[in-house]
């Protein structure tokens, strides 16, 4: 595994199919509905190897750990992310 990549969280979410496309990412990103190691972040923010995404969908908070970032090995197959939890929401539940 190699350590040295890093790239932007709005390209990584689209990159890894977490998010369907990179503008819906970084729309995302700006309204608070992802949080990178716990902390609310720009679109711009590097991720790393072993990092902590939340995402809050509409009716779940997805969160895992980020396992590659290497975009040539994610294009090829590679599982970029290890689900941590897939939690559903409550109507009236807002995710933090």
């Amino acid at each position: 595994m190699v350590s040295g990549f890093a790239v932007r969280i709005d390209k990584f979410l689209k990159l890894s199919r977490l998010v369907k496309r990179r503008a819906l990412a970084c729309e995302m990103v700006d309204i608070g509905a992802v949080r990178l190691n716990g902390r609310m972040v720009k679109p711009s923010a590097v991720v790393r190897v072993s990092d902590a995404i939340e995402i809050a969908f509409p009716r779940r908070v997805v969160s895992v750990e980020v396992t590659l970032v290497e975009e040539r090995a994610i294009k090829r197959g590679a599982p970029p992310v290890r689900l941590i939890e897939d939690r559903r929401l409550e109507n009236d539940e807002h995710p933090w």
